[in-house]
């Protein structure tokens, strides 16, 4: 570190330059110390993880089992909903039901999703507490 001392005559002179020395030593030593503490967060205890199990759950006779096809259209049960004010009035009745029946969807895999929405949003404005969804479990490897 320097320190320039001009003669006593002269006029103080604003020294428009910013030392950037200080701020390159901090950013060096926060690098170094995120460096060495980055290996430490990232191990972790070693447990064994549950495995993925499917159980298939059985369909009772009280279950609604709405289908959506990739066109659109809504089936309950195998009976064909022609509207969606339709289904919200006989989702309504589901819904007065004690106890109420769950109410499954087996939605295409290639229907858009605005189709089997439709279908939730009827469930929601219904008053469908129990609501699921049928898939097709992984294939095993």
């Amino acid at each position: 570190m320097g320190m320039h001392v001009g003669a006593a005559d002269e006029e103080d002179e604003v020294l428009s330059a910013i030392n950037t020395t200080p701020l390159v030593d901090v950013m060096l030593v926060l690098l170094i110390i995120f460096l060495i503490t980055i290996p430490v967060v990232t191990k972790t205890v070693a447990v064994e993880l549950p495995r993925e199990r499917n159980h298939p759950r059985v369909t009772k006779p009280e279950n609604v089992n709405i289908a959506v096809t990739r066109e659109g259209q809504v089936f309950w049960n195998e009976r064909r909903i022609q509207g969606g004010e339709v289904l919200v009035q006989e989702l309504k009745q589901i819904a007065q039901q004690n106890p109420q029946p769950e109410v499954q969807i087996r939605g295409d895999g290639n229907a858009p999703y605005e189709h089997v929405g439709r279908v939730v949003l009827a469930a929601q404005r219904a008053g469908v507490v129990k609501l699921g969804f049928i898939t097709e479990p992984p294939p095993r490897q």
